[in-house]
């Protein structure tokens, strides 16, 4: 199978979420033994990407990915040609939308990966009203035409599959879940000491959109940590400034940013416990990572943290304040749950499990 694979996630922002995805997809594609892997993308003219993938001639910065101007050029000018001149038999793509426009040649097939639809559902962060609107109606046709021509849809979630299905319908029949490859810490953590983090102290990842729930979390937190002492610190891996400027001084809250990994591996290693807030995640990629090193969990209710989660790990609804203040009065005082088992857990989601399913997946596509 010659199968071709939109590189331009991975080669412009390869530590996202969607971009460690598509490394994933790339990695699970070279290891099929009857797979000839061809790469796609944009990259600047004397760029040396430019040597393993199929760019247009015109260059584009790597990070241009959601650039509408240089998407349509891509998109409708460039892919379709390239995927025939390359005998393309599949080809994937994986940042929600992108699938080439125009006709489909005859016998090639497409799959996109869809990770939630968050950009259509939820107020996302954006520098202007009026770019919110402009992304809000160039995702909404650009998702709508991927998945009107793609052949299967693959998201990471049956939360995200239930979701595609409520909004688009018609693409019931072609949706598969592909959960996401979370293949851990490599090597050992880093020594943190420099970073000056309280002995105890509880963990949350990710600050900037308003579908984490963050500032509703600190506030929580706050109020429990009045009412006892025992209540750790509150350590956020994000930006100061994605918080209301009241919540940005309060005592025991560290904020912590450009991290490596060895560094993020320490942070969550030494962590009592993550408290993941979102009322909408499509996924959910922080709670694996802290339990892969054995660091328990506490999750809101209500999207695919209900499924990535261990069953037995504290859960909270995403509104009710003062219920979780007291979830943290009672966990705060509580030893932590078993690291082997949480370890154990996170293997679901490691690289064994998602090359078998990646494998059923794309067996189903010959």
């Amino acid at each position: 199978m010659r199968i071709g694979l939109d590189y331009r996630p991975a080669a412009g922002y390869g530590n996202s979420g969607i971009g460690r995805q598509a490394l994933a997809l790339e990695a699970a594609l070279r290891a099929h033994p009857e797979v000839q892997l061809q790469l796609f993308g944009v990259a600047p003219e004397d760029h040396p990407l430019r040597r393993r993938v199929h760019c247009p001639r015109w260059g584009s910065p790597l990070q241009g990915v959601h650039r509408l101007p240089s998407r349509l050029r891509f998109e409708g000018g460039f892919l379709p040609g390239a995927l025939r001149e390359a005998g393309i038999d599949i080809h994937i793509c994986n940042f929600n939308m992108g699938l080439p426009m125009g006709a489909k040649p005859p016998g090639m097939r497409y799959v996109l990966q869809l990770h939630d639809l968050f950009q259509l559902t939820h107020t996302n962060h954006h520098g202007s009203r009026l770019k919110a609107k402009v992304y809000r109606t160039s995702d909404k046709l650009s998702i709508g035409h991927s998945i009107k021509v793609a052949d299967r849809i693959w998201t990471p979630s049956q939360y995200t599959a239930d979701e595609v299905v409520k909004l688009f319908p018609e693409a019931k029949g072609k949706v598969r879940v592909l959960p996401n490859l979370v293949s851990g810490f490599v090597g050992e953590p880093a020594d943190i000491t420099d970073l000056n983090l309280p002995p105890r102290y509880w963990l949350a990842v990710g600050t900037r959109e308003p579908r984490k729930n963050i500032p509703w979390l600190v506030s929580a937190w706050h109020a429990a940590r009045q009412r006892s002492e025992h209540v750790p610190e509150l350590v956020l891996v994000g930006a100061r400034e994605h918080l209301p400027q009241p919540l940005q001084q309060l005592p025991g809250l560290h904020f912590l940013s450009d991290l490596t990994d060895a560094q993020l591996h320490a942070v969550y290693q030494q962590a009592e416990r993550l408290w993941q807030p979102s009322f909408a995640e499509g996924f959910g990629l922080p709670v694996i990572e802290a339990l892969s090193v054995g660091t328990s969990v506490a999750v809101a209710s209500g999207s695919a943290l209900d499924e990535i989660t261990p069953p037995d790990s504290p859960r909270f609804s995403p509104t009710d304040s003062y219920a979780l203040s007291e979830l943290m009065l009672t966990l705060a005082t509580q030893g932590p749950q078993a690291p082997e088992q949480m370890k154990a857990w996170a293997t679901r989601y490691a690289d064994d499990a998602y090359r078998q399913r990646f494998n059923e997946l794309l067996e189903e596509l010959r």
